[in-house]
């Protein structure tokens, strides 16, 4: 794992974020992806560098595991060693969706 992987772990490892288990280096189909909550079927992708070279393939990636169910969520190494509050609550959102009021109710 690279530094940004191994320091986003030890956010995610032994249920540490609000009780989600994450998985690492989890096989889906045909990848190898970074981490998994498998009960929420979100994937959390950290891309270095090498990354904005290869859109193309990012995005074919994306597709399939979309079409597997999955949401994809992307991080940048720097933004993880940098921000990783901010990453972490990003997580949580993505999680943990803010409920729609129900029908007839104002914003």
């Amino acid at each position: 794992m690279t530094d940004a992987e191994q320091a986003l772990w030890r956010v995610l490892r032994s249920r540490q974020l609000e009780g989600f288990k994450f998985r690492r280096q989890h096989s889906i189909g045909r990848f190898v992806v970074d981490f998994v909550c498998l009960e929420q079927k979100l994937i959390v992708e950290v891309d270095g560098g090498q990354h904005a070279g290869q859109v193309e393939a990012d995005a074919e990636r994306t597709a399939y595991l979309q079409d597997k169910g999955f949401r994809v969520i992307r991080f940048w190494n720097n933004e993880v060693l940098t921000e990783m509050d901010g990453v972490a609550v990003r997580l949580l959102a993505t999680l943990t969706p803010t409920p729609l009021p129900p029908a007839g109710e104002g914003l």
